[in-house]
């Protein structure tokens, strides 16, 4: 009984050795070597840089604006401003007759720094940066007001801003610019159609 158990304990202890041995050389073969280079580089591109869509100039925008438009947007502008000719200054001026004027240009109120710092008066495109993000146009004004992110929200307004007292002309939009394939499309077209033209002059010379 005894050489039995001492017969399977043998045959158990080898299994083992083998299992092992095994188990050694098998993590020598498929030893994983770390990669030269780890992941992959990931480019990212900042939003509205590459490949986003060119922004529409203030002077196309205020082209099509909406005035009814405009006056229902003051709305939000109407808890700080008041825009009547006379009109009481709030926590923000009276906006009356302020397209082409100076920033800072009200009487008595008490600008920041920050806004009568910047040269030059209101004009379009001024105007449409402050509504878009004042705290940009004028870094550390007091306006609290976040800014409007639709631009043409931006144009119905500034067009209901101007026609309360200001009334200047509308900026000439920009002329739309060719494409570059289009433009040489039409060069390659106006070539074809004028060669026909040549030959047709060289004939009579030819024939003489």
């Amino acid at each position: 009984m005894d050489d039995r158990s001492n017969t399977i304990a043998g045959w158990v202890l080898a299994g083992g050795i083998v299992a092992l041995g095994l188990s050694i050389v098998t993590g020598m073969y498929f030893h994983p070597e770390a990669p030269e280079k780890e992941g992959f580089a990931v480019v990212a591109e900042a939003a509205g840089e590459a490949g986003g869509a060119a922004a529409v100039p203030i002077a196309t925008l205020l082209a099509t604006a909406d005035i009814a438009k405009g006056e229902a947007a003051f709305k939000k502008c109407a808890a700080c401003h008041t825009i009547a000719q006379g009109g009481a200054n709030g926590i923000g001026p009276n906006l009356w007759a302020s397209m082409g004027k100076a920033h800072g240009h009200v009487a008595g109120f008490a600008y920041s720094d920050a806004l009568k710092s910047i040269p030059g008066n209101w004009d379009w495109e001024g105007m449409d940066k402050w509504l878009a993000n004042p705290k940009k146009y004028a870094p550390g004004t007091k306006m609290t007001f976040a800014g409007l992110g639709n631009p043409e929200e931006r144009a119905n307004l500034i067009l209901y801003l101007n026609a309360q007292g200001s009334n200047l002309p509308l900026p000439t939009p920009p002329a739309a610019e060719v494409p570059a394939a289009d433009a040489a499309a039409d060069a390659a077209t106006g070539e074809a159609g004028a060669a026909p033209a040549t030959d047709a002059a060289a004939a009579p010379a030819a024939a003489k």
